[in-house]
């Protein structure tokens, strides 16, 4: 059995949707298929999802709501139209909408997330129709039949039993259609996982059912070695490990969800990343180990949006208990951190900035300050973290200088160096504002003599 999932883009219009069936029906193996929310027919459209928040935050605020649930409808109607479905389909859906917005808004979180859902769910239920209507078997189901997740307030992830209640699936006859990116509680409380989490859905079902392969289809052949908006005709990748994608996915590679990984990493379901408009591509096979190929580093990639804690203390090596204090406040403003790079009498914690607030940054300083008698204590914003990903780097000598050589070649100066201990990974913080030109010199010094 193949689970295969669809992007955004790729279940965007009527006619990308046809070029899903024809991918699902040309591999009678291909029985569970995961699909996103539509998302743009071009470079100036709206992905439904936005058009979904937008709403729910009208609701939320009291405004008029229908011209903005029409555009909702009207972005179904347009497929459906062009698929020849009766339109019976899309007043399930204007009924769905319906129903959502009337639902508890106490807990503006919890509501924003149930009209974002409705986009993967009701095109999924739209999708289900089609193949139906061209004889391709097919039944929609619910994540409510068995994905579920964790409560509130930790992020959203599947629980163990999940995987049992949907392994099932794998007996089915027809095609399964499942909506992506959503799940339930078992107070049966809708919770979306974070953004492009329709990717996490696909490993969950590949995984549940021990799939023989996850296809990700989406709008690329490949994965590229660096980041073709900023690096000219960057070098393919055919075959990569699941550490290697991990870390890179983590660090801005957008093709992949970074937490996608783990599910069918864990039973070792290999991944194929393939393009929906050119479905014969071999496209790039993430598996647990592959053949050295004499080059150390198989990507690079970065991303921006970070912020350091620094936090300085005379003799802060010698005090028991330190960095769990401090780790402990950050916990208590329930903010996760990326890296911790330290010395002697100081230690950095690099965290997402859109976890921080005036009101819980100023907290987080106030409290290291007053509760763990710091020397100093800033928070410094506009960080982006380059990483140089590889199995090959663990067995090669003088990477880390080549690295470090290139960058302080564009002017930039390295804010923070950390190296995890697989030594898949080296990581660079940098001013977000060098990030590109980073990018640029280190592809061109581990990248420059490779043939595509």
């Amino acid at each position: 059995m193949i689970v295969c999932k669809f992007g955004g883009t790729s279940v965007a219009s009527a006619e990308q949707i046809q070029k899903v069936a024809n991918i699902v029906k040309s591999n009678p193996a291909r029985k569970i298929v995961a699909v996103s929310a539509p998302g743009k027919r071009s470079s100036d459209d709206i992905k439904v999802t936005d058009l979904l928040i937008d709403l729910s935050n009208a609701a939320l605020n009291n405004d008029d709501i229908e011209q903005k649930l029409q555009k909702v409808v009207t972005r179904y109607q347009a497929i459906a139209d062009g698929l020849a479905l009766d339109y019976a389909i899309c007043d399930v859906i204007a009924e769905d909408l319906r129903e959502r917005l009337q639902g508890d808004k106490s807990n503006e979180e919890l509501f924003i997330d149930n009209l974002k859902a409705s986009g993967e769910d009701n095109n999924a239920k739209l999708i289900a129709a089609y193949f139906n209507s061209i004889d391709m078997p097919a039944r929609y189901v619910s994540p409510k039949e068995g994905l579920v997740v964790n409560d509130l307030p930790e992020r959203t992830f599947a629980l163990p039993e999940a995987y049992s209640n949907l392994a099932p699936l794998k007996d089915t006859k027809e095609i399964i259609v499942f909506p992506g990116f959503f799940g339930y509680t078992k107070a049966g409380i809708l919770r979306t996982f974070d953004r492009g989490g329709s990717d996490i859905t696909g490993s969950i079902l590949a995984a549940a059912v021990e799939a023989e392969l996850y296809e990700n289809f989406t709008d690329v052949d490949c994965v590229f070695s660096a980041n073709p908006k900023v690096v000219n005709d960057p070098v393919e990748i055919k075959e990569i490990t699941y550490r290697e994608m991990r870390e890179l996915s983590y660090a801005g590679f957008s093709v992949f969800h970074d937490e996608a990984l783990m599910p069918v990493y864990k039973i070792g379901v290999p991944v194929n990343i393939k393009n929906t408009n050119n479905p014969s591509a071999p496209g790039t096979r993430i598996v647990p180990n592959r053949p050295a190929t004499g080059r150390p580093v198989t990507g690079i990639s970065a991303d921006s949006g970070f912020s350091t804690l620094y936090v300085s203390k005379y003799l802060m090596n010698r005090e028991v208990g330190f960095g769990r204090k401090l780790l402990q406040i950050l916990e208590d403003e329930n903010i996760s951190y990326e890296h911790t790079p330290s010395g002697l009498d100081d230690i950095s914690v690099i965290m997402r900035s859109n976890q921080l607030t005036v009101e819980n940054e100023a907290r987080i300083l106030a409290r290291v300050k007053n509760e763990l008698s710091a020397d100093d204590v800033q928070m410094r914003h506009g960080f982006s973290m380059i990483v140089i990903v590889g199995e090959g780097m663990r067995n090669n000598t003088g990477l880390a200088a080549r690295a470090a050589t290139a960058i302080s070649k564009t002017g930039a100066n390295i804010e923070m160096i950390n190296q995890g201990s697989s030594e898949v990974s080296l990581v660079f913080g940098v001013l977000q504002e060098f990030e590109n030109q980073i990018l640029q010199a280190l592809y061109g010094e581990f990248f420059a003599h490779v043939q595509a």
